[in-house]
């Protein structure tokens, strides 16, 4: 295989950040019919957040790539078939099952340490009540188990939702979907095709397929950006990256090592870039020093900042298109309007695609209008509102 662009593997910053986008999925033409679960399959990780605005993120991340899916068939393609399992990759994600071997380094962690940061009263007893109903009865809740809380606020677990909460970090339960937000909870014998069902990878060989993967999906990367995509330690990553198959790279402008994925290398990026507003969970924007390093561009999730304090909004979605991000809009919904609370552009340009991506996710969800309320610059307000005109009337 022919590596580009050079044999001494120097990239530029913008043929990183073009090969970046296409690993993420973000540049030349989208799988369709891998689907949803392509793309699950190609990141590795779809992080997972209470916050639903436009939509919840996990929905908004095969948006993001593939354009107007059906959101009953997101959730069915994630869930059905037993494709899929949740547990703590970035966050808490949905990872493809296929991954489930490769995380026996985090479940034997967490036996190791003997609890979670909820103490159980009587460990043995609760444990197995909760495995003698989920053998009888499940997939369950928690709440068709006996209840999550004990009435106190949202951290006072009961003794059955802390049991099954360890046993799903232990690997004896698999959460197999979220039902109304709750987690879904089932036996792994059950939930986990048998090939699969094994913790029998060491530490290091666990960590090194996570690296291998990470890079892949991200295309070239430092090792702190390796490190944070499945949250690893500096110090394991360093440990396996020459066994990766990753390739060691120069990129101007980074000032620090990184790694390319060898496929990303075997030809120059190109195609048709994506016009689309951005999870602030996707992985493209996740870790946030990649997110300035690459594109130059600080965003920060401000849902739990307080509101007078808020410079672009609860839930601000960066605006991506040409390949860049140009800009944020902080959506919400009222009836069937879409509502720009407030859309900030980093100037003229940025005015069409956002009026597109609005465009496309006011029909996406459903809605028939489009209203933009606050817009940074004042004087891009008018432009943003005939463009949005043109845009729904394409539509």
């Amino acid at each position: 295989m022919t590596l580009l662009p050079s044999p001494e593997l120097t990239l530029s910053a913008d043929e990183a950040r073009r090969i970046a986008l296409r690993a993420q999925g973000f540049l030349g033409a989208p799988d369709r019919r891998a689907g949803t679960r392509g793309v699950l399959r190609s990141l590795g990780a779809v992080q997972l957040d209470t916050i639903s605005v436009l939509a919840r993120s996990h929905e908004l991340i095969p948006y993001a790539r593939l354009g107007a899916v059906g959101r009953a068939g997101v959730e069915e393609a994630y869930w059905s078939g037993g494709h899929a399992f949740e547990y703590w990759s970035h966050a808490a994600c949905i990872l493809p099952i296929e991954e489930w071997p490769h995380f026996a380094f985090r479940r034997r962690a967490r036996r190791a340490r003997g609890h979670r940061w909820h103490i159980l009263e009587d460990a043995e007893r609760s444990c197995a009540a909760v495995l003698d109903r989920l053998k009888v009865d499940g997939p369950l809740t928690s709440t068709e188990l006996g209840g999550a809380k004990n009435g106190g606020p949202w951290w006072d677990w009961s003794e059955t939702k802390i049991a099954v909460e360890w046993l799903l970090d232990t690997g004896e339960v698999v959460c197999t979907q979220r039902r109304g937000w709750k987690r879904v909870y089932d036996l792994a014998e059950r939930a986990v095709p048998d090939a699969l069902l094994h913790d029998r990878l060491d530490d290091t060989e666990c960590v090194r397929r996570l690296v291998a993967q990470a890079g892949a999906a991200m295309g070239v990367a430092t090792r702190a950006d390796l490190a944070d995509y499945h949250r690893l330690k500096g110090e394991q990553v360093a440990a396996v990256l020459d066994a990766t198959g990753l390739v060691p790279v120069e990129v101007e402008g980074w000032g620090k090592p990184a790694w390319a994925d060898p496929a990303a290398l075997a030809a120059p990026p190109r195609g048709r870039h994506r016009t689309t507003l951005l999870s602030p969970f996707d992985s493209l924007v996740w870790d946030r020093p990649r997110t300035e390093r690459i594109f130059g561009f600080t965003h920060r999730l401000e849902a739990y900042t307080p509101k007078p304090k808020r410079v672009h909004g609860y839930f601000a979605m960066p605006l991506l298109s040409g390949g860049r991000l140009i800009g944020r809009v902080d959506p919400a919904r009222e009836g069937r309007t879409l509502v720009a609370r407030q859309v900030t552009l980093d100037g003229p340009k940025a005015v069409q695609p956002a009026a597109d991506a609005l465009a496309e996710a006011a029909t996406w969800v459903g809605c028939t209008q489009v209203r933009a309320e606050r817009v940074l610059p004042e004087s891009l307000r008018a432009p943003l509102t005939a463009a949005l005109t043109r845009s729904r009337a394409d539509g």
